[in-house]
């Protein structure tokens, strides 16, 4: 009924008399008013036109457009159509309006973080995103961590290898939460525009306890001068709830050049932009000066390839190829890689009977994808096995072809006196 009236509307159909007979006895003789249209028969063509009260009929492309009313339609129908106007259904959303302003509050509260705060104050700024919080006058991080069901090993507590992802995390986060953090992976703005990345020279930790599944672990650290052209980074590892120092650590970093892959000074833009981060305080680790020896694998008398193992030497033999996985963004294989690949050397009946109580790493070159490294592993003092002594390792880490990546010495002490009976096939002399 709709589409006639439209289309009489533009193309008028001829009625019968008996159809307006029809339509006259429905609507009434003459002059109809429904609802405010006053509604008159046509004298020539017969179509309807209307009119309304108070408005012009609309035209189209210069023609007036004539509408007609649509049967059993009125004005009453439409309103009782629609909802019952109250003082609830026309209030505003507010579940949109409150998400709004919380959306704001958070970014203006993460920019806040990234200003450099002045005057200083401890505990002053708290990251809701939860990456950690700046403490003591702003030069110490502070993050926390979960061990996970995944980071741990067969003895229940995290690997060494876990702790030392823990710094790396806190030291990037660090970066970030200052406003030091550029384009590169915790380089700053200055050194992005010189190609300039932070690698690490000498590492030294120290693991009075290792966390168990479920402890949470609060990680600070810091950053002071070393030297002229280093700078040192601290880590202190506690239990978030007693307090208790679980793991200290120590490290040297330096600056190369991402395009030349060559050592590099400290540009006065880049010691402007860190300078003022750096902490006056004594290394939390007492430097070890005793100097690293190198490993000859030419002495060595029982070998380890792989995973096949031949005792009777205490030098330890393995070789391994970097992965993809292994590579960080500045294309070169993460530091924490290092560690698994020197404690893969160690002889397995250290590490079922012992764990791992401190290390000292010395970085001397990187090494890529397409390198061919080996580990060896030198026992060079047990301890009293009836005493439960502690044990001491040197360890390389080197290219097929004899470049030197890594020196290493590590001591272990001892996890019970049940399991050391294993350590008798581990002679006592020096490599």
């Amino acid at each position: 009924m709709v589409a006639t009236a439209a289309t009489s509307s533009f193309f008028p159909i001829t009625s019968s008399p008996d159809s307006i007979d029809s339509k006259n006895k429905k609507l009434g003789n003459g002059s109809t008013n429904l609802g405010g249209i006053k509604l008159k028969p046509s004298a020539s063509s017969g179509s309807l036109q209307v009119k309304a009260n108070a408005q012009a009929p609309p035209k189209i492309n210069g023609t007036t457009v004539v509408m007609t009313p649509v049967e059993g339609f009125t004005s009453e129908d439409a309103a009782s159509s629609l909802p019952p106007r109250t003082f609830i259904n026309q209030l505003p959303d507010w579940s949109m309006l409150l998400a709004a302003i919380t959306t704001i509050f958070l970014a203006a509260e993460k920019q806040w973080m990234m200003l450099d705060w002045k005057p200083r104050r401890p505990d002053m700024l708290i990251d809701p995103f939860g990456i950690g919080r700046i403490v003591q006058d702003g030069l110490v991080f502070r993050q926390n961590f979960s061990i996970r069901s995944f980071e741990i090993g067969a003895d229940r507590t995290a690997s060494i290898e876990t702790l030392m992802n823990h710094l790396q995390e806190t030291a990037i986060n660090h970066c970030k939460s200052a406003g030091l953090l550029g384009d590169g992976f915790g380089a700053t703005p200055g050194m992005c525009k010189k190609n300039l990345i932070w690698v690490v020279t000498r590492m030294q930790v120290v693991v009075d306890r290792y966390p168990t599944w479920g402890d949470v672990v609060q990680v600070d650290t810091w950053v002071s001068a070393s030297g002229k052209n280093g700078m040192r980074r601290d880590w202190l590892v506690s239990n978030s709830k007693t307090g208790e120092i679980l793991t200290r650590a120590s490290s040297v970093w330096v600056m190369m050049n991402k395009l030349t892959r060559r050592l590099s000074k400290i540009p006065e833009e880049v010691r402007g932009e860190i300078e003022p981060h750096f902490m006056n305080s004594d290394p939390v680790v007492a430097e070890d000066n005793r100097k690293l020896v190198k490993l000859d694998d030419s002495t060595a008398q029982y070998v380890r390839k792989g995973l096949t193992v031949t005792t009777g030497c205490p030098i330890s033999f393995f070789s391994m190829v970097p992965r993809w996985s292994d590579l960080d963004v500045n294309q070169h294989v993460n530091n924490v890689k290092y560690v698994g690949w020197i404690l893969e050397s160690t002889p397995l009946g250290i590490v079922e009977s012992h764990e791992l109580c401190s290390m000292t790493l010395e970085y001397r070159r990187e090494c890529g994808r397409d390198s061919v490294l080996q580990s060896l592993t030198a026992v060079s003092g047990v301890g009293n096995l009836g005493n439960m002594g502690e044990i001491e390792c040197q360890h390389l880490l080197q290219l097929e072809e004899g470049s030197e990546i890594v020196r290493g010495r590590t001591q272990w002490r001892p996890k019970n006196a049940k399991s050391f009976g294993k350590m008798d096939q581990v002679p006592a002399q020096s490599a």
